[in-house]
């Protein structure tokens, strides 16, 4: 399984939003060029947050996106699952309609289903244990001891 450019900068894009989170609503200009990612990719990806209950819009001239809830209740697994889908390195692992159209005849008896599914739930795990809150420290904590600045810090993500 690799994550895909949309997973890394919905997280990317709703870390800025972490960032300035109680203080402002950031435009996606302003994410674009601080980040490195296209505006009109981000637009996708914020209707996609969006519709994920993640972020909220404001329009106009002082318009821009802010996070719907506070960074401390938001997960990495919550942003990657909004933007990449239900995270599953095979197809049988998959939950709903989608399982049912693409259900291996051999899920029943398949002897590795079961390391797959160990796999998908530990990342998961991980995924689900980390807040923006916890990348906002991180950076904060890198950038006081002078390991780290914004645009390192990104890059590493």
């Amino acid at each position: 399984m690799k994550l895909s450019t949309r997973g890394r900068y919905g997280v990317t894009a709703l870390f800025e939003l972490a960032l300035n989170y109680g203080e402002r609503v950031v435009p996606l200009r302003d994410i674009a060029q601080h980040q490195g990612i296209s505006e009109p990719y981000l637009e996708q990806l914020a209707k996609t947050l969006r519709e994920a209950g993640l972020v909220t819009s404001t329009r106009g001239a002082q318009g821009g996106y802010a996070l719907a809830r506070p960074p401390e209740e938001i997960t990495i697994g919550q942003a990657v699952e909004a933007t990449e889908g239900p995270i599953a390195l095979v197809d049988c692992l998959l939950a709903g309609g989608e399982a049912k159209a693409m259900t291996c005849e051999r899920a029943g008896t398949c002897v590795t289903r079961d390391v797959w599914a160990r796999v998908c739930d530990s990342i998961n795990q991980v995924l689900n244990s980390i807040t923006l809150a916890d990348l906002v420290k991180d950076y904060q904590r890198d950038k006081d001891t002078g390991k780290n600045d914004l645009e390192n810090f990104v890059k590493r993500c």
